[in-house]
């Protein structure tokens, strides 16, 4: 039986919080090398961050983002 990376994501997100962030640690660190722009030691995120809470656009709300990402995960 194949598993899809939303099934993956739905058990995941069922999880304490604790284990939560303990698994998308192990993930990121499973990626070959740094994954850029994912490190808040990253002045040039920081950078991003700063300038994305200053620039006056509207703030889209989480459960939107969750949407729009799983009808490019899932179309």
């Amino acid at each position: 039986m194949d598993i899809t990376s939303a099934e993956i994501l739905k058990t995941a997100l069922a999880l304490p919080e604790q284990e939560r962030i303990l698994l998308a640690t192990e993930l990121i660190d499973s990626v070959a090398g740094k994954p850029p722009g994912l490190s808040v030691d990253d002045p040039g995120f920081l950078e991003e961050l700063e300038r994305r809470a200053t620039d006056g656009s509207t703030p889209i709300p989480w459960d939107e983002v969750k949407r729009r990402l799983d009808e490019k995960l899932n179309p």
